[in-house]
């Protein structure tokens, strides 16, 4: 596949790079990357990867567009408040760049349809704001066999890692169980800067993209942390392999998909 003349253009800064070139741009065109919530930490990861060329994007997200949201949800506008969240994502990227196929899921992601939504992704995104949703997400990239990038931000702050399978620990492995229900506060009750969405968004979108062109290290094995107020960064080595992991471990004791609790819509 030679790149048109218009694409050659539009990605002259990727196709500069070294560790990206032609091979490395035809390689993001070929890619599929699903983005589970058209929030937060997914409005910007859809929108750099859109400008990256990634050929087909998926967005899944159950929740319409509401005020509140356009604080930090960039791939949003004033004028696709009460529009579903993913046709104002599929309408962005696509007059960001026609090069992008969209596909979206108007719909709960549940235990019911994750492993059928990612099967045909070479990475995912988890963009949620809720634990069992990111759990979820992890067990099905795990039994399918799939890579992800996990991020949550909160107030000022954000992290975020990459599951690669066979080359790092899994979400299980280091947080085995969502926490007690009301333990942790939401980003609804606790708030969040709308810049930390966008700094740990546009990461990941990072991880999808060295991933997608096998350039550079990935935060497999470890847990990249930022501070916002103080601007510092701390990156956590977690451990090679945890045998007793409930899902990826040596005697799994999670072999099929289930719901923590009722999926709670309304992404970051």
């Amino acid at each position: 596949m030679a790149l048109t003349d218009q694409q050659l253009e539009r990605y002259s800064r990727h196709i500069t790079l070294k560790e990206i070139g032609v091979r490395g741009q035809k390689k993001l065109l070929a890619a599929k990357v699903l983005i589970i919530g058209a929030g937060g930490l997914g409005a910007p990861a859809a929108m750099y990867l859109a400008a990256a060329g990634v050929g087909t994007i998926g967005i899944a997200d159950c929740d319409s567009v509401e005020l509140s949201n356009l604080q930090r949800q960039i791939i949003h506008t004033s004028d696709d408040v009460g529009k579903a969240k993913v046709q104002s994502a599929a309408e962005t990227i696509k007059a960001l760049n026609p090069d992008a196929a969209v596909r979206t899921y108007h719909e709960y992601v549940s235990s019911k349809n994750i492993a059928d939504m990612i099967a045909d992704y070479d990475f995912i995104i988890d963009g949620a704001d809720n634990f069992p949703t990111k759990f979820l997400i992890n067990d099905a990239c795990v039994l399918g066999r799939k890579p992800f990038c996990h991020a949550g931000i909160l107030r000022f702050e954000g992290q975020l890692m990459t599951y690669v399978p066979g080359q790092g620990p899994c979400y299980r492995c280091i947080f085995e169980a969502p926490p007690p229900k009301d333990a942790v506060p939401s980003c609804r009750e606790a708030g969040v800067i709308g810049a930390m969405a966008g700094v740990i968004g546009s990461m990941q979108a990072l991880e999808a993209v060295k991933y997608i062109t096998g350039q550079g290290e990935l935060l497999t094995g470890s847990m990249l942390i930022f501070d916002g107020l103080k601007m510092e960064w701390r990156k956590v080595k977690l451990p090679k392999r945890v045998p007793a992991c409930p899902i990826c471990g040596e005697k799994p004791s999670i072999t099929e998909l289930f719901d923590e609790e009722q999926q709670v819509c309304g992404l970051l």
